[in-house]
């Protein structure tokens, strides 16, 4: 099999349990194909003479109307190349920022620029201004199109006035390693922000042009897409209304004891602001929804890989949260019971989990992310158990603050980590799982995957041999 999207498919395949990891692998690189927003959008986007269609909806493109295109996100590279090739020389400006530029990224109709991701950096900041000027330039009958993902809180960071990049720099490293849900991190991040938590959207409004927002929704605990060109309803992102208040924000700092650990700037935003400075919460008829997909897509995703393939399969929870150690284990459990008991379903058969883990770090840390923690934590629980893989990985192709997009293991695992003198337990508590992963050749290596729809954990149990 020639891998489209898993660069080092073939050597990942080739060592290990190998009889389990071909199975796992080859699902989990058709569901990457699958979701590839590139092919989704140019499949939901179409211009008919002086119209863009978007299912059964339309909007004029001739005339004085300008079109722009802006937007932030780790999906943003095969979105903006899909929009780009689409509308062509009708897009008036644009820029996108992204993660990570690559090949083939150099666009004729848009900008694409770096951003900063975890952290946001002096990219992500500049970004945001020229996204804000470019904003400016719009005027009443305009039509802009946004191109949203998971990441653009950093990839497009404007800090309000008298809070610094440094202190938003500083908050989201606390929030980052306190534990904290994905939504209460992004509950303080939008209420700091002058372009998040609906804001950039309140300011396009107010300019009276048009806005087609196109998502990819990493919120987990939502139903699958099934038809991306069917507007919908939607919060949160810098361009849909926040359904996060100064409250919420207010209390996952005191949730978590982050008040001595945040620049007293925010300390003393979040204490002082009062109801004019909340996000809005509305917005009127020309502004317009689609999402492309959503996490549980990635397990549906899967689950249709697996039946094409004739592999019986189980989406076990597309709301995996959580300790990323602690769900490596459970997975483990969920895996050996199927081996045992021939329950929740009878081997062989891939489990699937979608979500988003997370990892508590208190201290020194070595490097990885948590779906390479959490395929780590896996093999410890099946060590020596053949039979048994799981492929975790974050759909986006980086784990983390890494380059690489998640990790492979197996009942081997343990064993390979063994013969390199190395404690699989003691790295765990180091918090180093890239580290080793990378040593015995199990990371998972894709470049920009043209989505973002949060982890994706796919554990295979063979047949009894």
């Amino acid at each position: 099999m020639r891998s489209a999207v898993i660069k080092n498919y073939h050597a990942l395949a080739s060592t290990g349990d190998v009889r389990v990891r071909g199975p796992v692998l080859a699902i989990a690189e058709a569901a990457l194909v699958a979701l590839d927003t590139y092919r989704v959008l140019h499949s939901m986007l179409t211009v008919d003479g002086d119209n863009l269609r978007i299912g059964s909806r339309s909007w004029p493109l001739g005339g004085s109307r300008r079109v722009f295109v802006l937007g932030a996100g780790k999906a943003g590279n095969a979105m903006a190349r899909a929009v780009d090739e689409v509308l062509g020389d009708r897009i008036h400006a644009g820029l996108v920022s992204v993660k990570r530029l690559e090949a083939g990224d150099r666009l004729k109709h848009l900008d694409l620029i770096e951003g900063g991701h975890p952290l946001p950096d002096e990219a992500s900041l500049q970004a945001s201004r020229r996204i804000l000027a470019m904003t400016d330039q719009v005027a009443l009958g305009d039509l802009v199109i946004t191109l949203i993902s998971g990441g653009s809180s950093a990839l497009m960071c404007c800090p309000l006035p008298d809070i610094t990049l440094s202190d938003e720099r500083a908050v989201t490293e606390a929030l980052l390693t306190s534990g904290a849900r994905i939504l209460e991190i992004n509950a303080v991040r939008r209420h700091i922000s002058a372009i998040n938590g609906g804001r950039l959207a309140e300011r396009i409004e107010r300019r009276g042009a048009e806005l087609i927002n196109l998502i990819v929704s990493d919120s987990v605990g939502k139903k699958p897409v099934y038809d991306p060109s069917e507007p919908t309803e939607f919060v949160g992102t810098p361009v849909a209304p926040d359904g996060t208040t100064l409250a919420d924000a207010r209390a996952v700092i005191g949730r978590y004891g982050l008040t001595d650990r945040i620049p007293q700037s925010i300390a003393r935003f979040l204490k002082d602001a009062g109801p004019e400075q909340e996000t809005p919460k509305v917005f009127g008829a020309n502004v317009h929804h689609f999402v492309l997909e959503r996490p549980g897509n990635a397990c549906e995703a899967a689950r249709a890989a697996a039946e094409e393939m004739g592999v019986p399969a189980l989406v076990l929870t597309t709301q995996l949260e959580g300790e990323s150690r602690d769900a490596g284990t459970f997975l483990a459990c969920i895996a050996k019971e199927v081996a045992l008991n021939h329950r929740p379903i009878a081997q062989p058969a891939i489990l699937i989990a979608g979500g988003e883990t997370t990892t508590r770090v208190d201290s020194a840390a070595g490097r990885g992310g948590p779906s390479q923690e959490l395929a780590l934590s896996f093999a410890l629980e099946v060590a020596d158990r053949p039979g048994m893989s799981i492929v975790a990985l974050d759909t986006d192709g980086t784990d983390g603050p890494t380059d690489v997009a998640g990790g492979v293991a197996d009942g081997c695992t343990v064993e390979r980590v063994r013969a390199l003198g190395q404690n699989v337990h003691d790295v765990l508590c180091r918090h180093d799982s890239g580290s080793l992963l990378e040593r015995l050749g199990d990371t998972i290596v894709t470049g920009n995957t043209g989505t973002n729809v949060c982890d994706l954990n796919l554990i295979y149990v063979a047949a009894q041999a």
